[in-house]
């Protein structure tokens, strides 16, 4: 296996390859994205460790959406126990899956921690506890510094772990070795990277845009309310579906592991 570097525009063939893909099978993906929010939902309940439990399942959750595009993608259906592909690899490998979810939960847990310094843990409590966003909280001037922090910090977050769950999983990849290949993979495809992001950005202010104007010419402000979950929902199983095609350009490996399931 080696890194393999592509063209800004390989970005932009992610994002179709994504939404050609979500569209061969758009209702077994949507269904596997509200069975993932309700796993996470479910496991949230839990006293005390819900929260952190939650977040360490997220590296074998996208794995398993990365299964199952690479099943749509093949022309087969991805059944719902495909999420659990993680975990269905051997012990060794789903240990080391483990180990990922939890580094990605303490990296998650600490980014949330820098940003309460700057107002007091408010942004923290929404995310991890789903406190209420009031007007005067989004008006606070520290609260938004919080946000800004926490974005910041969790792009090299993110590119820490995007391509970590495929490497542990296919190609049995130590979990401190795939969050480095991880990063040097998204730093050296930053243009292709650069423009995927962009093209997913801009679909969903334009779905924002359309969502408004419709609203406003049917002059029923509270269809927008009504929208805006399952256009989310459609919106998060399209990019989703997406990854697995950044993780196929990025790397190039021997026919023999490719085949590894």
């Amino acid at each position: 296996m080696k890194l393999h570097l592509v063209p800004a525009r390989t970005g932009f063939a992610w994002f179709r390859a994504g939404l050609r893909t979500f569209w061969r099978q758009p209702l077994a993906f949507v269904g596997l994205f509200i069975l993932f929010i309700a796993i996470v939902s479910v496991v949230s309940l839990i006293p005390y460790l819900g929260g952190v439990l939650a977040l360490a399942l997220l590296p074998a959750a996208t794995l398993g959406f990365m299964a199952a595009t690479r099943e749509a993608a093949s022309g087969k259906f991805p059944m719902p126990a495909i999420l659990l592909s993680a975990f269905r690899a051997g012990r060794q490998r789903a240990r080391a899956m483990l180990v990922l979810g939890l580094a990605y939960a303490i990296g998650l847990l600490l980014l949330l921690g820098l940003s309460a310094l700057a107002d007091d843990g408010q942004f923290a409590r929404m995310y991890l506890f789903g406190s209420p966003m009031t007007a005067e909280l989004v008006n606070s001037s520290a609260f938004r510094n919080a946000v800004w922090i926490s974005m910041a910090l969790y792009v090299p977050l993110n590119m820490l772990f995007w391509h970590a769950p495929a490497l542990v999983h296919w190609h049995d990849v130590p979990p401190v070795r795939s969050l480095f290949f991880s990063f040097v993979a998204c730093t050296r495809n930053f243009w292709a990277f650069a423009l995927y992001t962009l093209a997913w950005s801009g679909l969903s202010l334009l779905v924002a845009f359309g969502l408004v104007l419709l609203t406003a010419l049917l002059n029923q402000p509270a269809l927008l309310g009504l929208a805006m979950m399952p256009v989310s929902l459609l919106m998060g199983a399209m990019f989703i579906t997406s990854i697995w095609f950044t993780f196929q350009d990025s790397f190039v490996v021997s026919e023999t592991a490719s085949a590894e399931a």
